[in-house]
Parts: C-alpha cells; structure tokens; sequence
C-alpha cells in the first residue's frame, strides 16, 4: 500500500464564499484515525491569488467532546442570539449561484 493511500481515508470540501472547508479524514502508520479540518481563504495579490490555511488535528478521543461544543455553540447562536434569522436561506444563497434547476436557457 502507498503511503499516501494509507494517510488520507476521507475527503469532504465545503465552499463557503471566499472560505473553502476541508475535511479529511488519514489514518497513522498503526491504523488510527483522526480528523484535519482546514479553512483556507483566497486573498487578492498584486500577480494573482494566495491562500491562507488554518489547520485543526481532532484525534479520536476528542471527537465527541468537539463535536458537543460545536453543536452547542451553533444552537446558541441560532436560539439565543439570533432567533430571527432563517439560517437556511444561506444555503438557498448557495444554491442559487450553482448550476441547478433555477437556470433557464432561452
């Protein structure tokens, strides 16, 4: 088996505007598992683009802790902080601007 084959398991790429979520999921050399979540940013330079990345390592014995705080974190701010905003219009925006069932070809 190569090594790279053995590294990544699991890829899942999430476009949000200038921001692209990656997460992925490798495996080590004993067979464990665990997670990168990357947020790369594309900034405007004077020959072209650069992308700023940030990186988190979320190893197995923490995913359901992590995942309880960010659950609890967004309800949060969806019930608490912000109960009137229909937060699924933001996927609707995201809908809009790709290829789907509102383009027509006249």
């Amino acid at each position: 088996m190569e090594e790279r084959d053995r590294e990544e398991l699991y890829s899942k790429r999430i476009r949000a505007g200038k921001r692209t979520y990656f997460f992925d999921v490798k495996s080590t050399r004993s067979s464990d598992y665990y997670i990168t979540i990357t947020e790369s940013r594309r900034h405007q330079k004077e020959d072209g683009f650069v992308y700023e990345k940030h990186k988190i390592f979320l190893y197995k014995e923490d995913f359901d802790k992590f995942f309880e705080g960010l659950q609890d974190s967004i309800n949060h701010v969806k019930q608490e902080l912000l109960p009137d905003v229909d937060f699924s219009e933001f996927n609707r925006e995201e809908e809009e601007n790709s290829f789907g069932s509102d383009l027509k070809w006249d």
